[in-house]
């Protein structure tokens, strides 16, 4: 059951049977052509149906810059090496004084950590992914692997075993433009991350609190919470221009459906802000096509009685 949606989905069969899909993937292809959706006019996208198959890719998929959609591989490295239930705070983790000091950087994202202070591995995972905090990404990079080049290249190898043979990882945060991916490739790690319920839950959290802030800390996606939207992560810098990995639902034949999404490299070159705005209304144009059409699409593919 995933968290705030009170439905099952579709993980690699589980859950309910879904619209049937012949064996040799026609149904799958038919399903992808008969579908014309309104992918970015630049970058790259890439797109699925957990469960009944790809919805297509757009644009060359060449590496290119990914930004902060980094930090999943990095949630993915770390939930693979510590894992926790879906609703568990995990292993305790103490704060040191270099991801204290970098949380006051004006150059980068970061998030508060009080240094000394215990944080759960849950927190942490929270204060990376939704406000996209760098400073916590290197310091649970430290704390599973001593250093971060060691934990990159955990990064490197789990990627490889994904298939994802397009994609380098520099660094745990991707503040590094050394951390280079495409659409596909990212698209098939939200396949496997979201199969986690622990990640399912952090990223379709709106709010979190943490010590030495005031308030609440923000999701930075913007489109959580709408149009079936559960998740997922942003992405932005200069050279990667603004860049969405998203997961949203969509009831099927009485079944709901994850439906997973990718888009990069939107206005790469302008400013993150720009960028980031182009990736949310490019991702939102394509993730409400799809939601509206996908259930009269499956069912003219589905077999008449």
């Amino acid at each position: 059951m995933t968290a705030g949606t009170g439905a099952w989905y579709a993980f690699g069969g589980d859950g309910p049977p879904g619209p049937a899909v012949s064996p040799d993937g026609t149904a799958v292809a038919s399903l992808a052509g008969s579908l014309d959706l309104p992918w970015p006019a630049q970058g790259q996208a890439s797109a699925e149906v957990e469960g009944i198959g790809s919805l297509g890719t757009k644009g060359e998929q060449v590496p290119v810059p990914i930004a902060s959609i980094t930090k999943v591989m990095t949630a993915h490295v770390i939930l693979t090496d510590h894992p926790m239930s879906g609703d568990g705070q995990g292993e305790e983790v103490d704060a040191d004084q270099q991801a204290a000091d970098e949380s006051f950087s004006t150059s980068e994202s970061t998030a508060p950590v009080v240094a000394g202070h215990r944080y759960t591995q849950r927190q942490l995972l929270e204060l990376m992914m939704l406000p996209s905090g760098n400073n916590v990404a290197r310091l649970l990079a430290r704390w599973d692997s001593g250093d971060q080049e060691r934990f990159t290249a955990k990064m490197n190898k789990a990627a490889a075993a994904l298939g994802m043979d397009r994609t380098a990882y520099a660094g745990a945060s991707g503040l590094e433009t050394g951390s280079q991916s495409t659409a596909a490739d990212q698209l098939k790690l939200a396949r496997a991350v979201m199969k986690n319920e622990a990640f399912r839950r952090i990223v379709a959290t709106p709010t979190v609190t943490a010590p030495g802030a005031d308030g609440q800390i923000r999701n930075s996606n913007k489109l959580l919470g709408q149009d079936g939207v559960i998740g997922l992560k942003t992405g932005s810098s200069t050279p990667a221009g603004g860049n969405l990995m998203w997961a949203a639902t969509q009831e099927v034949a009485g079944v709901p459906r994850l439906i997973l999404g990718v888009v990069l490299h939107q206005q790469a070159g302008t400013n993150p802000a720009a960028g980031m705005d182009a990736a949310f209304r490019t991702s939102h144009t394509l993730i409400t096509a799809i939601r509206a059409a996908l259930p009269h699409a499956l069912a003219a593919q589905s077999p008449k009685s």
